[in-house]
């Protein structure tokens, strides 16, 4: 706290905010005051338990434990105080929501994060990972959306038309303290991916939402626009938020075995198995809105078809071939996105990771094919089958994985359910212009 207070009168700092993702996945907060900030800290920021049932599109789902009555505090993690590059006088913090009492709260997603990570300490691991997130970048003209350019997939000349938006993109990240990766332009129109260099599970879940943050806030400061929807405009590819990651015990990767096939290690084939089977609830959480699903299908390069293997950008677990040396294999999730809330995804991920480990749980054999391009029968012998193509159909996959409801907890799995089927009920004989229009205009 210290060093908060001493960089929030350094740097003239008037307000900084307290952010948090909802079960809707959207980013949301509330300011401290600078002159308040010390007592802020300690205490939170007094909040509604409603705010976690309210959907995407701001209409409340009837959760009880969630409703009119009942506080929690928006409780800052000093460790990820950022000034925000693009707010000249504002300072941001990741949060917790904890009752009044200061205790965890069950309805707060960073919590089941950290809940996942203890557990997966208990088993002698900690986990590396990072997320690749895609976003369009355009212009938010009335109802319409027209991205920048339509330039080619990783062509030169979307580097030049994006290039100081993306300039000043980089240089913001890297003042906050994330490490920028790589840039590209991608496939789709207006298309962009900056991904962030691995780090702790929490560490990459924060780093997720500043990304976020960052690339919007950047965005408007150009006049332009940054949507991280899954399928902000139909005709064109999807944006993703591919999830890689590995598990590291005292200083070593754990996945890595060069002796294994394809450098993998049985604790990496346990792990890959685990979330496997239970990919097609855990996809109610990576793909976590209705616009989610018209990005997941097969030959989308999105991973629609639950099956592994090595490189296989079809599938959707790839084991990733090393670069540089053996100790860099890890795993990438492809059906993932940026709708899903970052915690919830992450947190879902070890704990299925775990179960495989706990179980010694066998993938079977590796896919070296795009699982689409099989004869159905094949598909069958194989065991590989389609991942849910809605998110009504994702969350009766949650729903009946006993598994991660139980590591959800009665309240966070019952107001995410909710949440969602009332997304589900509203989008629900809508047109595509209008999903389509709330999805690049919330994410």
């Amino acid at each position: 706290m210290t060093e908060v207070l001493r960089r929030t009168a350094g740097e003239n700092i008037r307000l900084v905010r307290f952010l948090y993702v909802d079960h809707g996945g959207i980013v949301r907060g509330k300011s401290a005051a600078a002159a308040r900030l010390a007592e802020r800290i300690e205490s939170g920021i007094g909040h509604t338990r409603a705010m976690m049932a309210m959907s995407m599109v701001d209409e409340l789902s009837p959760v009880e434990g969630m409703g009119p009555v009942g506080e929690v505090r928006i409780k800052p993690d000093p460790d990820t105080f950022v000034t925000l590059p693009y707010a000249p006088g504002a300072a941001a913090m990741l949060a917790d929501q904890v009752s009044p009492d200061g205790t965890p709260w069950d309805g707060c997603a960073r919590t089941f994060l950290k809940q996942a990570i203890a557990e997966l300490a208990a088993e002698g691991y900690e986990l590396q990972a990072s997320f690749e997130p895609e976003f369009s970048l355009g212009r938010h003209e009335g109802a319409s959306f027209t991205p920048i350019d339509e330039s080619l997939c990783y062509s030169a000349t979307g580097f030049h038309l994006a290039h100081d938006y993306t300039i000043d993109l980089v240089d913001a990240l890297i003042k906050q303290g994330l490490e920028v990766e790589h840039y590209y332009p991608e496939l789709g129109h207006g298309q962009q991916e900056v991904p962030i260099r691995h780090a702790t599970a929490l560490r990459a879940a924060d780093n997720h939402v500043l990304l976020r943050e960052t690339a919007r806030a950047i965005a408007i400061r150009h006049g332009l626009w940054a949507s991280f929807a899954a399928k902000p405009l139909p005709e064109q590819a999807g944006n993703g938020a591919h999830l890689h990651a590995s598990l590291w015990a005292s200083g070593t990767n754990a996945f890595a075995d060069p002796s294994g096939q394809y450098g993998l290690s049985s604790l990496g084939y346990h792990f890959l198995a685990g979330v496997l089977a239970h990919l097609p609830g855990l996809v109610a959480l990576s793909c976590g809105t209705v616009n989610s699903y018209r990005r997941l299908a097969p030959q989308m390069w999105s991973g629609a078809f639950a099956c592994y293997g090595p490189d296989n950008r079809e599938a959707a677990l790839r084991i990733c071939s090393p670069i540089g040396s053996a100790g860099s294999v890890n795993l990438e999730l492809k059906p993932v996105d940026s709708t899903g809330n970052p915690y919830l995804t992450l947190g879902a991920f070890i704990y299925a990771g775990i179960d495989g480990i706990r179980r010694s749980l066998d993938p079977g054999e590796p896919l070296l094919v795009d699982p689409a391009v099989l004869d159905p029968s094949e598909r069958d012998r194989l065991s590989v089958f389609r991942l849910p193509s809605s998110l009504g159909a994702a969350l009766d996959a949650l729903e009946a994985d006993s598994y991660l409801m139980s590591v959800l907890g009665a309240l966070r799995s019952t107001a995410y359910l909710a949440v969602k089927r009332s997304e589900a009920a509203h989008f629900s004989g809508k047109d595509v212009e209008y999903e389509c229009r709330k999805h690049w205009l919330n994410f």
